[in-house]
Parts: structure tokens; sequence; C-alpha cells
């Protein structure tokens, strides 16, 4: 392998390390490794590979958070899961020993421990070391402040300048963030936790687990129901744009403290699929900020950073510009009053996380009211 020179990390990108088979080799076995041991003993493995790939990045990123990037890589799903299991970085099972993450990696492939260690474990950290791999052949910005999974927007807003923060992995990822918004539908019904939109991996992330991985405790989703019974909402529709909070279960331990529910998807009536209105997703980005400010000083600290995922964008099927836009309306709005949120954005496409970075240039998203909104599979 050839190191970069030093100095490399100045210029305006940092070169991708050479690639082949060799590299390819070298990290499957340091995967392995960190398989075995556990994140909880990272710092003490040789690992000589991927601390060179870490520090190589843009923004001089840990091995955990290379990790961590590459398996966000991986197909959402049934891979990605049993990938964080095997390697430790599904939330709670940080300090798992290797026999019960193997296990719980192998239930969900829904195979015998054995079976897994032979066959699917193999091909997972063959996948993991591949998104490795792609990850030193591409360049990055060597931009400060500005990496690949965070990067800072500065933006003027009313003649005063605020710095938004987008996160560009899965929202379960999210660490030390105190509002998350998730999107749901009028009925206020959560998708099962084995789904792949952003409220199932809420859903699935803040369940309390036994270290099997058994669900004891389906907060969220206990949580939201109960808001439901006492709002008069249990079984009928909410209005569009509704705001329900829940508190955020097991991802309270990556100082999440609020999970804040908006209800902007309308199911069709005898079909599977429902409508999402870019007027719903600035009300209900509007009265979660409102809540925020009601609910602040409830907390101590008090909360005050918020997270939005871009509503509608997914299965909703809004393009990335109609969501940005119908969601910056409500946000500039109240940073214009003079709000002093500490603003986040969290998405997995790099073109909307381009189109956040446009707001910088004073580049607006269009924000097309009479859009009629996707259809997608609840």
């Amino acid at each position: 392998m050839t190191v970069p020179p030093t100095s490399a990390l100045h210029t305006p990108t940092v070169p991708a390390m050479p690639v082949n088979d060799d590299l390819h080799t070298a990290i499957l076995g340091e995967l392995k490794d960190i398989r075995r041991a556990g994140l909880t003993r990272l710092r003490t493995l040789p690992l000589p590979v991927l601390r060179q790939l870490a520090a190589t990045r843009a923004t001089g990123c840990s091995v955990e958070e290379l990790l961590r990037t590459a398996v966000s890589r991986l197909d959402e799903g049934l891979l990605r899961t049993a990938a964080a299991y095997t390697l430790g970085l599904a939330q709670g099972t940080r300090a798992w020993p290797g026999a019960d993450r193997r296990r719980r990696a192998a239930e969900t492939y829904g195979v015998s421990t054995e079976r897994f260690r032979k066959d699917q474990e193999l091909m997972l950290l063959g996948q993991i070391a591949e998104a490795v791999t792609l990850l030193a052949r591409t360049p990055t910005p060597a931009v400060p402040g500005i990496g690949t999974a965070h990067r800072t927007v500065p933006v003027t807003v009313h003649g005063r300048t605020v710095r938004l923060t987008v996160h560009v992995h899965p929202v379960d990822l999210l660490r030390d963030v105190d509002v998350i918004v998730s999107p749901t539908n009028v009925y206020l019904a959560l998708p099962e936790p084995y789904k792949s939109s952003v409220s199932a991996s809420l859903r699935r992330a803040g369940a309390v687990r036994a270290v099997t991985g058994d669900v004891l405790d389906d907060r969220i989703h206990d949580e939201l129901r109960a808001w439901a019974r006492e709002n008069g909402a249990q079984g009928r529709p909410v209005a569009p744009g509704t705001v329900a909070p829940t508190g955020a279960g097991a991802l309270e331990g990556q100082g999440v403290r609020r999970i804040y529910h908006a209800a902007v998807t309308v199911p069709r009536s005898g079909t599977n699929d429902y409508d999402v209105l870019p007027a719903d997703i600035t009300r209900a980005a509007d009265r979660a900020l409102a809540l925020l400010a009601q609910e602040r000083h409830r907390f101590r600290p008090p909360l005050r950073s918020v997270c939005f995922p871009l509503l509608g964008a997914g299965r909703g099927g809004l393009p990335y510009g109609v969501s940005l836009g119908a969601l910056w309306a409500a946000v500039e709005a109240d940073l214009a009053r003079g709000a002093e949120w500490d603003v986040h954005f969290v998405t997995r496409s790099p073109e909307a996380a381009a189109l956040l970075d446009q707001l910088s240039a004073g580049i607006r998203p269009e924000n097309d009211r009479s859009a009629t909104g996707g259809s997608g599979s609840l």
C-alpha cells in the first residue's frame, strides 16, 4: 500500500488509496479480528490497514466511523442488519460477546449459528470489506468541517448566519440530537420493525432488547399508541400535519431524547398506496418546532437540537427538492423569527445532501405546494 503524503490532506481532495486484491484480503483479515474482539477492544487491536484508511479520509475519521459508513452503504434490510449485529454496530450490541453477536446475526438469517459461521458470516464480512475498498477508491472533499457522513452548512437567514448539520447516513445512526422528527401516517400506525422506512428504523432502534436480541419493550410503538388513546385518536385518522411526541426508548443511549411523529401520509382507501402533500409537510415541520419550543424547558438540559429526514421523499415519492422546500419553508420562518435551534437534516442520498449544500449559496429548494405527492407502500 502507498500512503499519501501528509500534505495531501490539505489539498482540495484527499486522494483515494490504491485498491487491489491484497488490500481487500488485508481488510477482510482485520474485520475478522474486530468480529472476534468487538468494538470495546478496538483500540487494542493493531488494524494497520483500517487505521490508515480511516486517517486518509478527509475528516480523519476513526476506524469505527469508517466501518459505520461502510455498513451504511450495504443494501438496506437483511444484509445491513446482520452486518451491524456481526460487528456490534447495532444499537445496544457494542459490548456483546462475539458469540452473542454471531447468534443474533444468525437469527436474522433464520439459520443455525454454525451454518451462519461457515457461510453467511464470511459473505457478510466480504461485503463489508468490499464497501471499505470502495470508500478507499473514492476521493473525498478536504473542506474543513465537511465530511462524507456529516457536513456543516452555513446559511444566511434574515441577516444572520445559522449552521445546519447534514448527516448522510441511516437515521438510526444519529447521536446526540435531542429530537428526531419521524414521518408516519394519519392513523399513527408504525410499520413493522423489519421494514426499511425511517419510522421502522427508529422503532427498531428504540426497542429495549435482552442480550439475546429479543424485544423486551417496544417502547416507541407503545407510547405512540398511548398518545393516540389519550387524545381520542385511537382507530381513527388525525388531521394531516399533526405531530405526536414520544420518548426515544433505547435511543436515549445515543443521546436522542424525543421522537416527534409527523402525520404526513394519507392512505388511499382500498389500496396499499398513500398520498403526501407538501403543504402537510410544511404544517408538520412548523408544529414540530412549536412543540419543541413548548417542551424544551421540561428537560434538563433544555431541548435544543432537532433533526428532520426529508419527509415524504422516500416511499412517499416526493422529489427531494419538493420535500426539502416544504420543510425549509417552516424551518427558515422559525429561524427568521429568532429561534436558536440547532437544526439537523438526515438523508442517505448524496443527491439530497447536495441540495442541502446549495442552501449555503442562497439557492432555495423548490417548494411546489400544488404538487400532489407520490404514492408508496406502507
